[in-house]
């Protein structure tokens, strides 16, 4: 039966067909485009979302992850910043040392393995088997440090064993990189630059004042561990720290050092301190301290001898192995202060220089005047002798300063009275703060205590004000303050660096110099340095000369507390050239080793001693100045004659830096640096603090019981 066959199809229904199935193939085109593109950028959308985690987030869910895993992580340590001076010379820097860590569970695996890894550990390291095998104890463990600063030829010489074929089982053994401070000339610049104890911490010096910026952000690095013992390691780099650039020239302060060495070694004195600034910015170019300690082992105890002065080297030993921690806490901090910031002391006739600058900056005197000095002056019933008792007669301003005349000097703070005396203290910076950038200095209310202001200048403290009795001052404030009274009058903070650079020596930040305030004006500074030049030609200075140079400046010796008791502070602060100064050094000589002190002259003899060296190392041009050796200096008397009072000193002449085993004292000075000495202790610097003017003076002029002076000195010449 044949089948039924429908009605034959059109070429029209075939052509709408046709049409239709191409309607239908557009259609699912257009629409398999539209949903391409949706799933397209929805990959988009999370592949861009996963790049932004692993970017924003990656270390962060890397921690979690392997947190929840069995894994090990180590500390990558940042390399701390290197100090360095003006010239790039380096004065503190860190070197890669290495620890040596074994894992005592891959070790133990395999006793043919564990054997030859304790032999070689043996054989290429100062440590015993017996010792070796108690960092194996812990047989899960698979991290302990057995030995740390390794050098690198240690740990090379170990490492080229492991690669050859003789120490080919040996497991589980690796080293960790770390940094040592090292202070590449040892007691150099010590008290500038201070020192680290463990985990990075700065203490005094550069080293605690920069800590922030010298340190840097360890990285880590985390370590997989599978069931099998294969590793994945993942390490976050660390960040290293930045160098500092100081202002500091390290020939220079190696010129101070060797000057002064040789004085303490064939005259001595109970201590030495010099200062180095560039008059023109207050840059600090050397800064020393005769008791001096290495900062790569600041807390080596045999830098305490000279607090023992009546000790033989044996008892000393012995002393030091019976001395308590708090009472060798205490004896360090006296080492490590530094005189130059921290100490204050009576300045004797370096103060008439700011004196006579402050009268003829205020028209109190024109220049020409002359005064009549009769060896003394009647001040509300109280002689007040000059230094010379007998009286220089008729002299100028300049022969005032020359002669260092007491005398004339009581009669121009008279002239001035104490509002305007006190106005040149105060814009000369004394009484406050220098804000030098070391750490140390004492708080402003307890500097501002230390001089006697308007409200309490009576015509006695007037006086003795005037040629430096009864004041007290730091090295730093002093040496700041001389800077603007010959540079044209121009204050400028104190500083000891000059720009932090980052390890590639790009810069991170500067420090320029900040002017302060006038003190005084370019026709006042000329005056003034022409005076402290015939000081040096013609006066007590001459002693200071070096022929072939133009120096200017002033002697000081200060009579300590109590008053008679023949112990004096000599100094000398100077300057050359007179016309254009280039370089300030300033001289202090705690009593100087020798049985008449005050006619020493010994803060000039320093000087010399370190200008000889330094000018020409400066390149400062040479002058036809002449100056005479065989000098004489005036004898020295006391202001008050047999009856001096027994403290007549500003905030009562109390010295809480000079005090052993009564309180807790860090060498770092301010109230604010608690957590400066290692003790964290801070320092006790409330009230008036008034230093017998060196860091050892109590303990050598006492004994070794460690008495303190109550400080202060009677100025005179």
């Amino acid at each position: 039966m044949s089948r039924m066959r429908g009605p034959a199809e059109t070429g029209t229904q075939r052509k709408v067909k046709e049409r239709r199935r191409k309607v239908f193939l557009r259609y699912m085109r257009q629409h398999l485009l539209v949903v391409m593109g949706i799933i397209t950028l929805m990959l988009g959308v999370i592949i861009g979302r996963l790049v932004q985690l692993n970017v924003r987030k990656g270390k962060e869910y890397e921690s979690r992850v392997l947190s929840q895993r069995n894994y090990t992580s180590t500390t990558v340590p940042y390399k701390r910043g290197d100090i360095v001076d003006r010239n790039g010379t380096t004065l503190a820097m860190s070197n890669k040392v290495y620890n040596l860590i074994i894992e005592p569970k891959n070790i133990l695996r395999n006793d043919k393995k564990k054997n030859a890894t304790v032999s070689a550990i043996v054989k290429y390291f100062d440590i015993t088997e017996e010792q070796l095998m108690k960092y194996l104890e812990d047989k899960e463990s698979f991290y302990e440090v057995v030995l740390k600063d390794l050098t690198y030829e240690q740990m090379k010489a170990f490492t080229d064993y492991e690669k050859s074929d003789e120490g080919d089982d040996v497991v589980g053994v690796w080293f960790e990189e770390n940094y040592d401070r090292v202070y590449p000339n040892g007691v150099l610049g010590c008290h500038m630059l201070g020192f680290v104890v463990s985990g990075n911490v700065g203490l005094g010096g550069i080293e605690g004042e920069y800590n922030e910026y010298l340190n840097g952000e360890d990285g880590r690095t985390y370590v997989y561990i599978s069931d099998d013992y294969s590793t994945t390691k993942t390490t976050e780099p660390a960040t290293n720290g930045n160098t500092v650039v100081t202002t500091i020239d390290a020939e220079i302060q190696a010129i101070v050092q060797q000057n002064c060495d040789e004085y303490m070694e064939t005259v001595g004195a109970e201590n030495v301190s010099v200062l180095v600034m560039d008059p023109k910015t207050c840059e600090i170019l050397a800064l020393y301290n005769s008791h001096q300690y290495d900062p790569n082992d600041a807390y080596d105890t045999k830098y305490l001898k000279y607090q023992f002065p009546k000790l033989s080297d044996a008892e000393f030993e012995k002393t030091m192995k019976t001395m308590s921690d708090d009472e060798k806490v205490d004896r360090l901090n006296k080492l490590w202060r530094s005189f130059v910031v921290s100490d204050c002391y009576e300045p004797g006739s370096t103060y008439k220089v700011f004196t006579i600058s402050g009268a003829l900056e205020d028209n109190i005197l024109k220049g020409d005047e002359t005064f009549f000095c009769d060896g003394y002056q009647n001040i509300a019933g109280e002689d007040i002798m000059c230094v010379n008792h007998d009286g220089h007669g008729t002299l100028t301003i300049s022969g005032a300063l020359e002669n260092s005349c007491n005398d004339c000097l009581m009669q121009i703070s008279a002239m001035e009275g104490p509002e305007v005396f006190d106005k040149y203290q105060v814009l000369f910076g004394f009484g406050q703060r220098t804000n030098v950038d070391l750490p140390g200095e004492q708080s402003e209310d307890s500097l501002a205590s230390l001089v006697y202001h308007e409200d309490t200048l009576n015509p006695v403290e007037l006086a003795t004000s005037s040629f430096g009795q009864g004041v007290t001052v730091t090295m730093m404030q002093l040496g700041t303050a001389f800077c603007s009274a010959i540079n044209g009058g121009y204050y400028y903070q104190p500083h000891v660096v000059s720009r932090i650079v980052d390890e590639n020596g790009n810069l991170v930040k500067s420090f320029d110099n900040i002017l302060v305030r006038r003190t005084i004006s370019e026709e006042t500074s000329a005056q003034i340095r022409e005076m402290l030049h015939k000081v040096v030609t013609d006066g007590s200075g001459r002693l200071a000369g070096v022929d072939g140079y133009s120096i200017g400046g002033k002697t000081g010796t200060a009579e300590k507390l109590p008053r008679g008791n023949n112990k004096y502070l000599l100094s000398f602060i100077g300057f050359a050239p007179v016309d254009d100064p280039q370089v300030v050094v300033y001289c202090i000589v705690d009593e100087p080793h020798l049985d008449l002190q005050y006619l020493s002259a010994a803060g000039s003899v320093v000087f010399n001693m370190i200008a000889e060296d330094l000018f020409p190392y400066m390149n400062i041009y040479k002058t036809d100045d002449e100056y005479d050796e065989n000098a004489t200096i005036d004898p020295v008397s006391p202001v008050y004659g047999d009856d001096a009072p027994e403290n007549d000193v500003a905030g009562g002449g109390e010295n809480h830096y000079d005090t052993i085993g009564e309180t807790s004292t860090s060498y770092v000075g301010d109230e604010s640096d608690s957590d400066g000495g290692p003790d964290d202790s801070g320092s006790d610097d409330s009230g008036g603090s008034n230093d017998s003017g060196s860091d050892d003076s109590s303990d050598d002029s006492g004994g070794e019981d460690g008495g303190s002076d109550d400080g202060g000195e009677s100025g005179g010449e």
